[in-house]
C-alpha cells in the first residue's frame, strides 16, 4: 500500500505485514521522521479476539522506546522533587495527577491521564522526564498540543509552565519533597 506523509508529502510503501487487519496504521516517514496515521483498505470483517495483555498495552498508549529510541533509557524522575500536572480548565478541570513514572500519556480514552474532551485524541500527548529536563511531546494528535499560541511537536517545560490540549489547559508544577520527621 502507498501512504503519503501528512507532514511533508513524501510517499512510503507499507507492506502487508505492517498493515495486517488494522483499519488505520501509523508509520514514521523516512523523509521527515514524523509519524502519520493513514486509513487502510479493510482486509475482511473477521472478528479479532484480543488477549487481556494486548488490551492493557493498547490502553497504556505508545511505548516511549518506540518514539525516543535509546533516549528512552535516560528517562528518570528527579530525586527530591515532586512533579504534578493540574488541569486548570476544560472538562477535567480540577484533576491533579502526580507523576510516579517518567513517561506519562495524556489522552481521551487511553493513557495515564484521561481527559474526557472530544477535542483530545485517544493518545494526545506525553510528558517525559529526564532528570531535571521535562518535555511535553505531541503524539501526532488530530488537534495538536499548544504551548502559548504555538502548536508544538515537543517543548521543554519548567515549573508553572502551561500547555493546552483540546479545551484543557494543564499546569506543570515541580516542588521539593518534604522530609518526614522521625
Amino acid at each position: 500500500m502507498q501512504a503519503i506523509c501528512s507532514h511533508c508529502g513524501a510517499r512510503s510503501t507499507l507492506n502487508d505485514a505492517q498493515i495486517g487487519r488494522h483499519p488505520r496504521v501509523q508509520f514514521r516517514c523516512a523523509h521527515c521522521g514524523k509519524h502519520t496515521v493513514v486509513k487502510t483498505p479493510q482486509a475482511d470483517s473477521t472478528q479479532v479476539v484480543h488477549t487481556p495483555e494486548a488490551v492493557a498495552q493498547f490502553e497504556a498508549g505508545p511505548d516511549p522506546a518506540t518514539l525516543l529510541g535509546n533516549d528512552a533509557k535516560n528517562l528518570s524522575l528527579p530525586p527530591g522533587k515532586n512533579i504534578a500536572l493540574a488541569v486548570l480548565s476544560g472538562p477535567a478541570k480540577g484533576l491533579v495527577y502526580a507523576l510516579e513514572k517518567p513517561w506519562v500519556v495524556l489522552g481521551r480514552t487511553a493513557g495515564d491521564v484521561l481527559i474526557n474532551d472530544p477535542n483530545v485524541s485517544r493518545w494526545h500527548c506525553a510528558v517525559e522526564v529526564k532528570g531535571d529536563v521535562i518535555r511535553v511531546r505531541d503524539l501526532d494528535s488530530t488537534n495538536g498540543t499548544f504551548v502559548g499560541a504555538e502548536r508544538i511537536s515537543a517543548s521543554e517545560l519548567r515549573h508553572l509552565s502551561e500547555f493546552r490540549l483540546g479545551e484543557s489547559v494543564v499546569l506543570l508544577t515541580i516542588t521539593a519533597k518534604l522530609a518526614v520527621p522521625r
